[in-house]
């Protein structure tokens, strides 16, 4: 595995940068306190080619690997947690599925609208009752001549209400019956498809999420993606890919609250020195440091698997783990050596405290994440 970055990743890097602190930082608390969630930022971000990262040039994206990708993501959460979030989402599931699943037509169709942010899209997997269970989820698709009726409800949805289209995981078997989901595309303006509640979060709150509802919405059996029975499957390879962006996001998080902790440090002086000069503080600095660079070592490994089409499940599951739950560590941390300063919303650290939780429980949990570890470690 190569370890340096090429002149492409370094480039996407100093964009990504150069953006998230012209749009992004200087509005971000003001999101944050309202929950609004900016689709006017992430329209400039597809002009950008950053809404299509690894979309292929020929749908009208920018063609880019899972370093540029992670690379990306990272540099948004640096800044903003929530704005990367929903880049991560909008790229790697409800595109991605489409991507890897959807033909021809599909994606002709809804592929350079997503590249481009033309179109927001939203995935719905997770539902009320059945979060990790998914395998007995509720929302069901009843096949009727030629078409699909889709009745349930999907929860925590990020872009749940302003999705523009969506990827819904429907049950249209038995449940708890083997193959007994289907993936399906469904459009905003489809009748019966409506938001429902928008969730009121500790953190990420300028990246939206919403419940959706479907209520006999029918579809075109045109917009089933992959075959029938097929949708679980699916859905776990997309969140094979989708660990590697929230394990960049935690990255990104962590990485800020280490960078601003760094700073902070070298400023605040107390019995007339800094306070990075007491070993209570740069102990503190020094372990932040090492599980960032042990974290970004684990994605890295996981992007060069996938770039090479290997079997990346187990190593996807540890990157996303184990950057998740530094990135807590590291912004409880950041807020200790700020102190009374770091629990106010007058500094970063604040923010990417609350940001920072989010990454152990979204696209599977850290419970879930082990499950996947020993399984494959003991096959």
């Amino acid at each position: 595995m190569e370890f340096s970055q090429s002149e492409l990743t370094l480039q996407v890097a100093q964009s990504a940068k150069d953006f998230a602190n012209q749009y992004i930082k200087p509005h971000l608390m003001e999101w944050d306190e309202s929950q609004e969630f900016p689709i006017h930022i992430f329209k400039e971000l597809g002009k950008l080619g950053m809404m299509g990262v690894l979309v292929p040039e020929k749908y009208g994206g920018t063609g880019l690997g899972y370093y540029e990708y992670s690379t990306i993501i990272q540099e948004i959460a640096k800044v903003c947690g929530s704005i990367g979030l929903s880049l991560a989402a909008h790229n790697s599931l409800c595109t991605g599925h489409i991507m890897a699943f959807g033909n021809e037509a599909q994606k002709n169709k809804y592929l350079p609208k997503l590249a481009t942010a033309e179109f927001i899209g939203a995935w719905g997997l997770t539902e009320p009752n059945t979060g990790s269970d998914a395998g007995n989820m509720k929302t069901t698709a009843v096949k009727d001549g030629n078409n699909w009726i889709i009745n349930g409800a999907k929860s925590w949805i990020t872009h749940g209400k302003s999705g523009d289209v969506a990827v819904v995981i429907c049950r249209t078997g038995e449940p708890r019956a083997k193959n007994n989901s289907t993936a399906f595309i469904v459009d905003r303006n489809t009748p019966g498809f409506t938001a429902g509640k928008k969730e009121n979060k500790l953190g990420m709150r300028a990246s939206e999420t919403v419940e959706m509802i479907f209520d006999n919405c029918i579809i075109s059996d045109e917009n089933r993606l992959g075959e029938v029975g097929e949708g679980f499957k699916q859905a776990m390879k997309i969140l094979d890919g989708g660990r590697i962006s929230i394990a960049a996001l935690s990255l990104g998080i962590a990485k800020g609250a280490y960078e601003a902790s760094v700073k902070y440090a070298k400023e605040r002086h107390q019995f007339d020195q800094p306070i990075a000069n007491f070993q209570g503080i740069a102990f503190k600095l020094a372990d932040m440091a090492t599980k960032i660079e042990c974290a970004e070592l684990l994605i890295n490994q996981a992007c060069d698997l996938k770039m090479k089409g290997l079997p990346m499940t187990k190593e996807s599951a540890m990157a996303k783990y184990y950057a998740s739950e530094i990135c807590v560590e590291i912004s409880t941390d950041a807020v200790q050596i700020f102190g009374g300063y770091g629990y106010t919303k007058d500094f970063p650290v604040e923010k990417f405290y609350r940001d920072s939780k989010l990454c152990t429980i979204g696209e599977g949990t850290s419970e879930i994440q082990k499950i996947v570890i020993s399984r494959e470690v003991l096959k």
